[in-house]
């Protein structure tokens, strides 16, 4: 796992490539900016004729200036207005920009904005290593009170628009132990423990690395985390990607030995407030049939 100072140091280096474009990187499109990136993702794992539409938001982190409340509150009504019917929220409520001195956005304001989202299946989301590393119990205490259900290693069935299974694994670098190693909360066997039948299943995992242990039980797997780098510049890419893996899992839709992962480049930021070439986004994915998708 990359360290922090790594992170930080090839962040602040990827910027400078850009020259005169830092002031977009910092004031423009970290703030201002919303894209919607959507998947159709045909796969045997959903055997449903029935399409599953999922509206996914990842990395909040709330902190002014860049993600206050009330632009919580205009991704939230933007986020209704993609009609999913289920909508997961991929961890990382909790500011990332302590170096900065930025002004954290209280949990019990940032879950007031999120009160809002809804969808006919409900809303749905898991902690991400910010929330840890900052105070969990503020996070999941106000996600609860804002009326979403809170994942940590847990799978429940959910009855439409046809039966399958919503499960979400806990952050696997929650505790930092030094020297870039941590301990996580994750715990992939004891969720899948919980799926009881053979009705398709959707996981949620905050980290991408963790996608290596997934099993083909899942339809697809839902990850943040990356921000997808913050910074992708011409010929050179993303000079930095918080993983273990480099720009494996950087982003976007991978796939491998036929299972699927979809990263998301995620909402705010972390370490430096700046983004460019990978603007802030909401994620939907559609699962739909193979059989489906052939015909």
């Amino acid at each position: 796992m990359i360290t922090r100072r790594q992170f930080l140091t090839g962040l602040g280096a990827g910027v400078a490539l850009g020259g005169g474009l830092g002031g977009y990187a910092f004031a423009v499109e970290p703030r201002f900016r919303l894209v919607v990136t959507e998947y159709d993702l045909p796969t045997p794992r959903w055997t449903h004729p029935q399409p599953l539409r999922i509206v996914a938001l990842a990395d909040i982190h709330a902190c002014e200036p860049w993600m206050p409340a009330d632009r919580i509150r205009a991704i939230v009504d933007e986020a209704n207005a993609l009609q999913g019917d289920v909508i997961v929220v991929l961890g990382d409520f909790a500011a990332g920009l302590g170096q900065l001195k930025s002004g954290p956005v209280p949990a019990a304001e940032w879950g007031r904005a999120l009160a809002g989202l809804s969808a006919p299946l409900g809303v749905y989301a898991i902690p991400g290593n910010h929330d840890w590393w900052t105070h969990i119990d503020e996070v999941t205490d106000a996600l609860s009170g804002a009326g979403i259900s809170v994942f940590q290693n847990r799978a429940v069935r959910l009855e439409k628009p046809a039966p399958f299974w919503l499960a979400g694994t806990d952050s696997m670098i929650a505790h930092p132990l030094g020297h870039g190693r941590f301990r996580g909360e994750d715990d992939i066997p004891g969720t899948l423990a919980q799926i009881k039948d053979d009705a398709p299943a959707v996981l949620m995992a905050h980290e991408p690395d963790l996608f290596v242990d997934v099993p083909d039980r899942f339809a697809v797997t839902l990850s943040g985390h990356t921000h997808g780098g913050q910074v992708r510049l011409p010929i050179i890419g993303r000079p930095v990607v918080p993983s273990a893996y480099g720009q494996r899992f950087a982003y976007g839709h991978i796939q491998e030995q036929g299972r699927d992962l979809i990263v998301s480049a995620g909402l705010g930021c972390s370490i430096l407030p700046v983004r460019f070439g990978v603007p802030p986004e909401i994620t939907v994915v559609n699962l739909k049939s193979a059989a489906d998708a052939e015909a």
